[in-house]
């Protein structure tokens, strides 16, 4: 399997953190950056090839991840001159990629199973399947239906139920076809441009761990769960603290 992370935004939301460091090497727990955690998780899970869409601070990334064998996978690099997007970066290396290919931010801390996202995606048929998951917001006030000045309903605090994208995707080379190399493309123009054309995406829910880094508490929020969710999230740490660590040398993780 072959992995695309997103790894060239500016983090600006993350500032202070995210002044010297670029996002996805910003450290979880006292070992691991975001894009390392991944990139095992990756492995563990079938990966043996990655492409880092990098952009700003990208010669960081690109010095510390290098040729990613210290991770067990070939990792390459695509830059970015200017934001083009989620999808957009992908379009100049679309050539090279494999039928079916994972792509995903790399801010993103999660126990999915990708290889499973990958077989479901492959058996439905469809262009993109987007990993998703539940939310639920509750209203702290009483809401008021109000049409031309007079009230027509009245809801007591009510929940509203909803699926949210964990910018996480499995996706067709095929569905990208069409799109110029160098434009800019988010998931959200891709998806609505398959609706039209009446390709329904799929969807790939999850109840598991899932947060996205976006903002200084939920970087303080992953840091402080780290330490109990490490080996949830890192799998191959049983293996790295077990009879057979000596094999590992602390970064290479078992393939399931």
């Amino acid at each position: 399997m072959h992995a695309v992370i997103m790894a060239g935004g500016k983090g600006t939301r993350l500032r202070p953190y995210t002044t010297c460091v670029p996002k996805p090497l910003v450290p979880i727990g006292d070992r691991y950056s975001i894009l390392e955690i991944l990139l095992l998780q990756l492995r563990h899970h079938g990966v043996t090839s990655v492409t880092l869409a990098i952009g700003h601070m990208g010669g960081l990334i690109r010095a510390f991840i290098g040729d990613g064998h210290r991770f067990g996978l070939d990792v390459s690099y695509v830059s970015e001159d200017q934001p083009l997007g989620t999808v957009g970066p992908v379009l100049p290396i679309l050539a090279d990629l494999p039928e079916r290919f994972l792509m995903m931010n790399g801010d993103v801390l999660t126990d999915l199973d990708f290889s499973a996202l990958h077989r479901a995606h492959t058996e439905s048929g469809a262009p993109i399947t987007v990993a998703t998951y539940h939310r639920r917001i509750s209203s702290e006030f009483g809401v008021l239906d109000v049409q031309s000045g007079h009230i027509v309903g009245f809801r007591e605090k009510p929940v509203i139920d909803f699926e949210v994208s964990m910018g996480i995707y499995a996706l067709d080379r095929a569905t990208l076809q069409g799109y110029a190399a160098g434009q800019s493309l988010g998931v959200d123009v891709l998806i609505g441009d398959l609706l039209r054309r009446g390709q329904a995406p799929s969807t790939f829910p999850f109840g598991g761990y899932w947060l996205d880094i976006g903002r200084p508490e939920d970087y303080d929020r992953a840091n402080a769960e780290f330490a109990e969710l490490q080996y949830q999230l890192l799998p191959h740490l049983h293996v790295l603290h077990g009879p057979a660590a000596s094999e590992f040398r602390g970064e290479a993780p078992c393939a399931s």
